[in-house]
């Protein structure tokens, strides 16, 4: 049994592709948060020696919402909680990182379109902020 749980909740809405990019980069930034041994990484070395380094011992649980509004609240409670989380909206596509910074500071909170949050924090409290969201199919 692990202390901490590693779990990311989807926007159903957006297109796969952007989604997947939303979740490679929401873990990205987890895991500079967290780091190597809070994420419980290990090197799984084959029996031909070569090593695929840098897997976590924990499960990685990817989780649906039914729209942008479910995933903003979730952070919303998540931070009040004290759980490490990381974001992705849709000021953050298109044009240049430069522009999306732009755009992101351009854009109130109500106007924007969340696509994905990972959390990582007591499996207790994760497990009871994400009980309501159905896993990624």
């Amino acid at each position: 049994m692990f202390k901490n749980k590693l779990v990311a909740v989807m926007n159903g809405k957006v297109e796969t592709g952007r989604v997947m990019n939303a979740l490679g980069h929401i873990s990205i930034g987890l895991g500079s948060k967290v780091g190597k041994e809070g994420l419980l990484l290990s090197d799984y070395v084959d029996a031909d020696g070569i090593v695929h380094p840098d897997i976590s011992d924990m499960p990685f649980i990817v989780l649906k919402a039914k729209n942008s509004n479910k995933i903003e609240a979730l952070k919303k409670e998540a931070e009040l909680r004290g759980v490490v989380c990381v974001d992705f909206i849709d000021t953050m596509t298109g044009g240049t990182y430069q522009e999306q910074l732009e755009n992101t500071k351009q854009t109130k909170g109500e106007e924007l379109t969340y696509f994905g949050i990972v959390l990582f924090g007591d499996v207790d409290i994760v497990s009871e902020l994400t009980r309501k969201f159905s896993l990624w199919k």
